[in-house]
């Protein structure tokens, strides 16, 4: 028979179904899953039960609620300044997810590159060669995952349509400085590239640093697809809810895209999500504020069991260095291990990498759960280091 797409065939099965299979298997507290362990704000579920009940429940408008694009629109100009025109460029999806694949397969055409930052979320890749085009992948540096600029600049070329910036950045917590992003920008207007800006963390961002959207440096305006998500602002994952931002000539073609994905997306959520963003600034500050509490306390349950911990700056993870507790295996075998023998699970950090060359000393911890949860991980973590 006829072989299926070449690009999803070859895929395997994601890391996190393998992980999260091997915690269900040995009874382990799963720290390899981004997901928050509560149900969000009351208030806004409460908006969403509200919404089901009154309606309407029929097909929403292609595009969004009006609601919901006007309070994306007012996020825009109430945290960045931005000034948005809602009608024209606002645009709800269902999820984030579905967002990235709308704006990569609206601008990429067979033979174009694109830029990723590695370590990257694992969707990007084959989305990217679905439609035709060449990833370009760009490694951070560990442990501060610096940006080396001399090896952006030799990524980019007449045929780089487009950079994916994630800031902040899953997997590994790093917040792109307003540096950095000046010399993304700079290679952007060179070489006139676009950018697909994931920034569904943008609001979990701790220790003093900022978010800085992209797209509020100057020419990046017009450059810029910019994509948020309520899943990560509410604690509302399985909601699927994501908006994407930017200017009219794009998101004509983006929509396009989105008419033939999912078309449109539940009103009950967007109503409650259009509620949501309209909360106070003790909502925003509160909600970073307490996932920065429970970053420390894993860092710090993490180094008293003797990993190395790097710097995490924003998002649900932290990445640690094991080679302290003397294993001397691959993160693949050491993240197994201390499934099967910690019982607590974490994900190998080469996992979201391309390159053979990437790091093999990293697991990725989650720490978005209830305190009990992380000090009991943290407990177990501690007795298999002592132990061995």
């Amino acid at each position: 028979m006829r072989p299926a797409n070449k690009v999803y065939s070859a895929l395997g099965t994601t890391i996190f179904t393998v992980m999260s299979a091997l915690a269900t298997e040995h009874g382990a507290i799963n720290l390899g899953q981004g997901f928050p362990d509560d149900e969000g704000p009351d208030d806004v579920r409460a908006a969403a039960a509200k919404a089901l009940l009154d309606g309407p429940n029929q097909y929403p408008p292609m595009m969004g609620l009006p609601a919901l694009r006007q309070a994306v629109a007012a996020a825009n100009k109430r945290f960045y300044g931005l000034d948005v025109d809602w009608q024209k460029e606002v645009m709800v999806t269902s999820g984030a997810t579905e967002a990235l694949h709308d704006c990569l397969m609206a601008l990429l055409n067979p033979g174009d590159e694109a830029i990723i930052f590695e370590p990257a979320y694992d969707s990007y890749r084959p989305v990217i060669e679905a439609a035709g085009a060449k990833v370009v992948a760009v490694p951070l540096e560990p442990p501060h995952w610096s940006l080396p600029l001399d090896r952006l600049e030799a990524a980019f070329s007449d045929r780089t349509k487009l950079v994916l910036v994630n800031t902040p950045m899953n997997p590994i917590g790093k917040v792109f400085t307003r540096d950095e992003l000046a010399a993304i920008a700079a290679l952007m207007e060179r070489h006139d590239a676009y950018a697909v800006c994931d920034e569904v963390y943008e609001h979990l961002v701790f220790s003093g640093h900022i978010h800085i959207p992209l797209m509020t440096l100057p020419g990046m305006r017009e450059r810029c697809l910019r994509i948020g998500s309520a899943g990560k602002t509410f604690s509302l994952t399985g909601w699927k809810i994501g908006y994407v931002t930017g200017p009219a000539h794009l998101m004509e073609v983006v929509a396009k895209t989105h008419q033939f994905v999912t078309f449109t997306t539940a009103p009950g959520l967007q109503s409650a999500v259009a509620y949501g963003l309209g909360k106070d600034d003790d909502y925003f500050a509160s909600l970073a504020s307490s996932l920065e509490a429970k970053r420390d306390r894993l860092a710090k349950g993490l180094r008293q069991a003797g990993f190395d911990v790097l710097p995490a700056d924003g998002t649900y993870f932290i990445s640690a260095d094991f080679r302290p507790l003397g294993f001397n295996g691959t993160d693949d075998e050491f993240c197994r291990e201390i499934t099967m023998k910690a019982k607590v699970a974490a994900i190998p950090l080469s996992a979201f990498y391309s390159s053979p060359d990437a790091p093999r000393h990293l697991a990725r911890f989650c720490f978005c759960k209830q305190d009990a949860i992380l000090d009991e991980a943290s407990a177990r973590l501690k007795a298999y280091a002592k132990a061995d």
